[in-house]
């Protein structure tokens, strides 16, 4: 069962990426709640990932840790993979919620800027999911990759990010395919969720304009999507795979 009372000897386990902060962090929360231990990938957020780490483990004993990667340093993905099930024993989920986020106007489009957007958004799902599938395979598991509304109509200025979310978007179908039936890939869509860290690409006007377009009336929020998640990779959703779900307030809707 997919509850708050499952055994931590019989919890299972879920490596997410990007864990640190935002959403990967809330995920991780609403994992946890649910019964499951979680592996708390981060890259370079590490303070924020031990101080989640120690909430987590404040409230069930051993049922959070720590692990360093650069995923796009892709030679390094299948050890991730090991570290991680060496520490608890089993993998029965992989979420790939890490993901760079930058504008790329055609005209200022170079090679870093698609190794960076290109390795986070499909080039790591796509390894990581290669060197998770035995023990995927094994558990009965299930992979869930974060997309984006705009995989499907791109975002202005944002040339390289778009195909990249396309490709995940893709790589989710791919999977659900390659891994059936043992293991079910599906993505989760979000729309406008907490606004990009930073110097932000959207002004106030444009955060108000897009706003006004959503007919539920408000931004999502982390918890919207970490629900969304967590039902993927529970046993409710048995009989879905190769899917992808808008959570977006019916925004896509409307693009």
């Amino acid at each position: 069962m997919d509850t708050p009372s499952s055994p931590l000897s019989a919890a299972r386990v879920a490596l997410i990426t990007g864990a640190a902060k935002r959403v990967g962090a809330e995920i991780a929360r609403t994992l946890v709640a649910h019964g499951w231990r979680v592996a708390l990938h981060y890259r370079q957020s590490a303070a924020p990932a031990h101080r989640l780490a120690a909430e987590l483990n404040a409230q069930s004993s051993d049922c959070a840790a720590v692990f360093y990667a650069d995923l796009l340093d892709t030679a390094t993905l299948p050890r991730l993979i090991e570290r991680v099930v060496a520490h608890f024993g089993r993998l029965d989920g992989l979420v790939n919620n890490a993901s760079s986020f930058f504008p790329t106007p055609l005209e200022g489009i170079n090679e870093d800027a698609w190794e960076d957007l290109m390795g986070s958004n499909l080039k790591a799902p796509l390894f990581l999911a290669q060197a998770a599938a035995p023990h995927l395979r094994a558990s009965q598991g299930a992979i869930v990759g974060l997309i984006d509304i705009h995989a499907e109509r791109p975002l202005p200025n944002h040339l390289v990010y778009s195909l990249a979310k396309a490709g995940h978007a893709q790589l989710i179908r791919a999977l659900a395919l390659a891994l059936a039936p043992a293991v079910r890939v599906n993505g989760v869509a979000p729309g406008a969720n907490v606004w990009p860290e930073g110097e932000s690409v959207f002004d106030a006007t444009e955060r108000a304009a897009i706003l006004a377009r959503i007919p539920l009336g408000r931004v999502g929020q982390p918890a919207d999507l970490a629900g969304a998640v967590r039902f993927l990779l529970s046993p409710e959703a048995a009989y879905i795979s190769g899917q992808i779900l808008a959570v977006d307030g019916a925004r896509s809707v409307v693009l």
